[in-house]
């Protein structure tokens, strides 16, 4: 027993001078050997990204009152239109037979029974925008035809992964960027968080609302869009290139050159945005940080293995 119990003292005592002599040695190393990265100032924006589509977020189809044909057509589609306006005028089936009837027999006749006989108005029930308009004059419609179709504002309807969901909050701000109108960011907030989850392609995933601070007018429902959700923003601070930090004893650091040489120096980090991470104490700016070079030459020395750092050659 005491036998195994030295030779695994010796052995952890030799793992330990092997990794000295590995950090001192690498500490060493030609700074050729290394790519380098400078410590600057910027701005890093931490977000969630999702895809949605523009929906109204209440669509009304407007009905006639009657069945009839439809004598004149009063707004277009993208008008906004308050409630109570006119939208069209129509005449029942029975005026409609009386009216064509009085026109055979003359401008006089007509008259009288136009203003005997009024036609009937079909009305916009709520203040907002046209999105359909399915009539024209002289069109027959039942009592069950859409004649137009309202919304009182078009919204973003978004799918976020669950796992995401814990970083989105109601009012909190979001981008949208429509894939037909790629350089306008439009701004908007979260309105509503689904409560009831839905299962696409296995996946989990919450309906977001985000409604628009403004409705551009080249914006139009069913519109395919990408959403960026804003979780923090830090302005004008320290920051790096994700692929410079490494971990040592659960601890984040990088190599940073000093002098001829390259040491570990630990840093404490704060805000990522997925291509660079906050850098909150251990190093100053325009300080010069270094990662190593790869080679996949695989007929140089390391048989082309990335990761055994190889000097470049001069071409």
């Amino acid at each position: 027993m005491k036998k195994w119990m030295i030779a695994f003292g010796l052995l952890a005592l030799l793992s330990g001078i092997c990794a000295v002599v590995f950090v001192h040695l690498a500490s060493k190393k030609d700074q050729s050997e290394y790519d380098r990265h400078s410590v600057t100032r910027g701005n890093i924006r931490a977000s969630v990204l999702s895809t949605g589509l523009v929906k109204p977020e209440n669509r009304l189809e407007i009905k006639p009152p009657i069945a009839g044909r439809i004598e004149d057509v009063l707004v277009h589609e993208g008008d906004h239109v308050k409630k109570g306006q006119i939208l069209a005028w129509m005449s029942s089936t029975e005026r409609a037979a009386l009216i064509d009837a009085a026109r055979s027999k003359g401008a006089a006749n007509l008259a009288y029974w136009e203003n005997l006989y009024k036609p009937s108005s079909i009305i916009a029930p709520i203040a907002g925008l046209l999105i359909a308009r399915n009539v024209e004059p002289g069109q027959t419609l039942t009592a069950q035809d859409a004649a137009f179709v309202m919304s009182n504002r078009l919204i973003v309807k978004a799918q976020v992964d669950e796992t995401d969901l814990g970083k989105i909050t109601l009012g909190q701000k979001a981008e949208i960027v429509l894939d037909a109108f790629p350089q306008n960011v439009i701004a908007g907030t979260v309105a509503h968080i689904a409560y009831e989850a839905e299962t696409i392609n296995n996946v989990t995933i919450y309906q977001i609302d985000i409604l628009p601070k403004e409705i551009p007018a080249f914006m139009r429902s069913g519109m395919s869009t990408n959403v960026r959700f804003v979780i923090a923003e830090h302005p004008a601070v320290l920051r790096l290139p994700l692929t410079v930090l490494q971990q040592r004893k659960n601890r984040n650091g990088v190599l940073l050159a000093d002098g001829a040489k390259a040491r570990w120096q630990s840093i404490q980090t704060g805000l990522d945005d997925g291509q660079y991470i906050e850098v909150l104490s251990g190093l100053a700016e325009n300080d010069t940080v270094l990662t190593p070079k790869f080679d996949f030459d695989s007929s140089r020395p390391g048989g082309g293995n990335p990761l055994i750092p190889q000097r470049r050659r001069n071409r």
